[in-house]
Order: C-alpha cells, then sequence, then structure tokens
C-alpha cells in the first residue's frame, strides 16, 4: 500500500476505527467473563455487548491496542510506516513523522506490534528441509557484561541467535545446477549455546518429520533424536554457500538491517527487533496485504 492509497483509505479517525471493527468482527470477539462468542454491537458505545452474559468488550479490549491512549489513526499510521518498507524505522523516526511530542507512548506501540508479530509466526512451525545455524549479533553491552570480559560465546555486546530456514533444492534437469529455494524463517535469541535449549528450540518451531542441515557442533547432537533426519556437515566455505546457504544470507542481511536502523539495541530486545525482521521477511511476497495481516496480528497479539 502507497503513502496516496492509505491517505484515501485512512484519512479519519472514524475510517481507522471503521476498518479495525470489520476486521475484528472477522477475527471473532470472545467474552471475557463467560467466553460466549455470539455479541450485540453499541456503537454509541464503541462496544460488544456478550449476548449471553450482557458483557460488554470495548474495540480495542483483548488486542494490543487495549490501555492505549493514542488514537486508531496514530496506530495505523504507525502500521502503515512498519509495513511500508522491508527496512523499517525505529521508534524515534516513527515518532518524528506522527510528530508526536512523547517518545515512551511510540516507544510502547512499536514494541507492542513487534510482539504481536513474533506471536503470529510463533503459531507456526517449518517443515520439509531446513537449514539451521547461529549467528553473533551486535547488542548494548551491560556495565556488568563489560566487566566480566568475557570472550566468544556471550562476550559482552554479542548474543548468539538461532536461524532457521525452511529450505527446498532444486536442481536442472538440462544443465545440472543446482540451487534452492527458500519459503520461511524463523529466528530465536540463544540464551546458551546448551543442547537442552537448542532442543527445545528445534521441539517448538520444526515439524518432527523434517529434515534437518547444520554443521558438527557439539551442541547439535541430540538433534536426530526430535526430527526424521539430521544431516550434519563440517563449517567450511562449501557449506556455507551452499548447504546453510539461505541462513548464512539471512544473518548477514539482518545484521546489516538492524545496525541501519537502529542505535544500540539491548539484549533484552533484540529478540522483538528479529520477530519484526522475520514477520517481514516471511511476508516478503504479500505485497500491499502486509499491512492488512498487520492489522489482524494487532488484534489477535495480545
Amino acid at each position: 500500500m502507497n503513502l496516496f492509497s492509505f491517505t484515501a483509505h485512512f484519512g479519519s479517525e472514524e475510517a481507522c476505527r471503521n476498518h479495525y471493527k470489520q476486521e475484528r468482527d472477522k477475527v471473532g470477539v470472545i467474552c471475557a467473563k463467560c467466553g460466549g462468542i455470539h455479541h450485540y454491537w453499541i456503537k454509541s458505545r464503541w462496544s460488544y455487548e456478550c449476548k449471553s452474559c450482557r458483557h460488554r468488550t470495548s474495540l480495542r479490549s483483548g488486542t494490543i491496542m487495549q490501555s492505549s491512549n493514542l488514537s486508531f489513526m496514530i496506530w495505523y499510521k504507525a502500521m502503515f510506516l512498519m509495513s511500508a518498507t522491508k527496512k523499517g524505522f525505529s521508534s524515534k523516526e516513527i515518532q518524528k513523522q506522527l510528530a508526536l511530542k512523547r517518545y515512551e507512548p511510540v516507544w510502547a506501540m512499536i514494541h507492542k506490534l513487534r510482539k504481536s508479530m513474533g506471536k503470529r509466526d510463533a503459531r507456526y512451525t517449518l517443515e520439509g528441509m531446513i537449514e539451521f545455524d547461529e549467528g553473533y549479533f551486535t547488542v548494548e553491552s551491560s556495565e556488568v557484561e563489560k566487566s566480566k570480559g568475557t570472550r566468544g560465546r556471550g562476550a559482552a555486546g554479542k548474543t548468539n541467535v538461532a536461524i532457521m530456514a525452511e529450505s527446498t533444492p532444486l536442481e536442472d534437469i538440462e544443465t545440472g545446477e543446482k540451487s534452492s529455494h527458500c519459503r520461511y524463517f524463523k529466528a530465536k535469541v540463544l540464551t546458551s549455546h546448551e543442547s537442552t535449549e537448542i532442543n527445545k528450540l528445534i521441539t517448538n518451531s520444526l515439524d518432527e518429520e523434517c529434515i534437518v542441515f547444520s554443521d558438527k557442533s557439539t551442541s547439535y547432537v541430540d538433534i536426530s533424536e526430535l526430527v526424521e533426519l539430521h544431516i550434519m556437515e563440517k563449517s567450511d566455505k562449501e557449506t556455507t554457500t551452499e548447504t546453510l546457504r539461505w541462513v548464512h544470507i539471512t544473518i548477514s542481511n539482518a545484521k546489516r538491517n538492524l545496525l541501519g536502523n537502529y542505535h544500540k539495541i539491548k539484549r533484552k530486545y533484540l529478540q522483538q527487533y528479529l520477530d519484526e525482521f522475520v514477520y517481514k521477511l516471511n511476508r516478503r511476497y504479500f505485497g500491499d496485504k502486509i499491512f492488512d495481516r498487520l492489522v489482524v496480528a494487532n488484534i489477535t497479539g495480545l
């Protein structure tokens, strides 16, 4: 959706609110008191009333906009900016574009949207052939981390991130040239490099009938027990450019994206920035529809 189209459809608070109601009606409303799914709409109150217990649910209630004092139009403009480009905007830049005086409400809004993106993608597991590897991401170090002076994994200013790519090998029948096509991705910040955390990640993120390709890290020794087949290859140039090609392209692109758009990402917020990157990456062919999907994520992401 371009700027002119957005302005034409969502040029007023009422237009944004009406669209939000239409999308929420499609998702459905569940009564917080009795669990009922059938409601009346009270337009004068902009609320739903449960047909069973008469409990009222506001249009914002149960969504990530709950308790927010920012207008629907501000939320819609923020979602448009976040979905308009694959590179993304910092909260400071969005505050500037929205001409808002206070930074804190904008920061909270953007992080809620990033969380909703992560929750949306967490509903799905990867299947088929999976590339799996890890990369170091630069983060802002705390004073405690700096004083420890740790090197390698867990070093100050570095955080380990697991990247998973749903990859399909392709071969040209005429030339025999081999390549691969990639569909969906996942990224997860790791708190340690222990096999127990890797195993939990594999169980939660991948279909048990998939085939996993990775290097020969000792932390991956149990993966074969969790999936149909686990193929481990020695980490070298060929593995990086062929077997784990899409994972390393994604790691490189994610680092470039985060470093180019955000200033000093704190370790505890890195997952949310990755959630935004992966959410848009997984929907790279959606075109204008990515804005509509973000509105749905807003409604269901609490």
